[in-house]
């Protein structure tokens, strides 16, 4: 856990106490009826439910692929745009699934016309219509972790990852299209179920809009480099404990006595270096490292 990102380590803790949670107390109170996302017209509606509501799962397979593509995922983002950009993002996609899906469902209610009824028959049972509105409830994390599907497939698109039960790689580009195609025809075309694909497919929509203004607008520090660096070392460095040196190197400036001759020739070997430890992963993992390239490694990074 020390070596996940710090926002993507909390998310998972914080959904994982709250499945936990849901399960101690179902006998006294329903924990997702109280934080999942009611439909707007429903009298359990409440506004914070749609920050809540993501952090809620209806079962154990439902937290459990979510929470995967979380820590999949989420880490490589992280890392690229950092802590604060990161969570922002998460949690305005959850957001904005959860509007999609408002949206939806006020759609449906408007065409079935709803209003004009006071009961429904649910499976033979006659239930007043107040109590058919709340139990048109939205709970999982689905619609922001689509959109960190997204923002990954934006981010690298033409690295290649395995996805079961499909036995060759694809690119990370057409992994994106194909899930936010699914997520179009299925709610178009699926009635009923306990599948809220509007929320994954707002996800994605606000996502796509979100990383288009950070593209036109640059963000921070972070770079398309750093992220690279990282995703080109993410599975050796989970496979390995490092720990960080207490103090960190920062990139000297030029002195007066060095030429500009020998600052370019400096910089140029240092590259080299980096480039010869890259090289080093790639082909034997960052196990084979040395004590000392790995401090390089860390030196440069941090010089990013």
């Amino acid at each position: 856990m020390r070596r996940i990102p710090i926002v993507t380590k909390n998310l998972l803790i914080i959904n994982v106490l709250a499945f936990l949670a849901m399960y101690v107390f179902k006998s006294r109170i329903d924990l997702n009826d109280v934080f999942g996302l009611h439909f707007i017209l429903a009298s359990d509606f409440r506004i914070y439910q749609l920050v809540t509501y993501m952090f809620m799962h209806a079962s154990f397979e439902h937290i459990f692929f979510n929470m995967f593509a979380l820590w999949m995922f989420g880490c490589v983002v992280e890392n690229m745009w950092g802590a604060k950009k990161y969570l922002f993002y998460y949690l305005a996609c959850g957001i904005g699934a959860g509007l999609f899906q408002e949206l939806a469902q006020y759609v449906t209610y408007m065409v079935d016309n709803l209003a004009a009824y006071q009961t429904v028959s649910l499976n033979g049972i006659t239930i007043p219509m107040g109590a058919y509105l709340n139990q048109m409830t939205t709970v999982g994390a689905s619609g922001a972790i689509y959109a960190l599907l997204l923002a990954f497939g934006m981010i690298f698109p033409e690295e290649r990852i395995f996805i079961f039960p499909i036995p060759i790689p694809i690119k990370a580009k057409w992994f994106v299209i194909f899930y936010a195609a699914l997520s179009l025809v299925m709610a178009l075309t699926t009635t009923g179920g306990n599948v809220a694909h509007f929320a994954h497919l707002g996800g994605m929509v606000f996502g796509f809009f979100m990383i288009k203004y950070w593209q036109r607008h640059p963000y921070g520090s972070s770079t398309i480099d750093s992220g690279q660096q990282f995703f080109d070392n993410l599975h050796s460095k989970w496979g390995k404990k490092y720990h960080r040196p207490k103090e960190t190197k920062r990139e000297e400036p030029k002195t007066e006595r060095e030429t500009d001759w020998d600052y370019n020739a400096r910089k140029q070997r240092e590259q080299q270096e980096i480039d010869a430890i890259l090289d080093k992963i790639r082909k034997s993992g960052y196990d084979s490292l040395t004590a000392e390239e790995k401090q390089k490694l860390f030196d440069s990074s941090n010089r990013r």
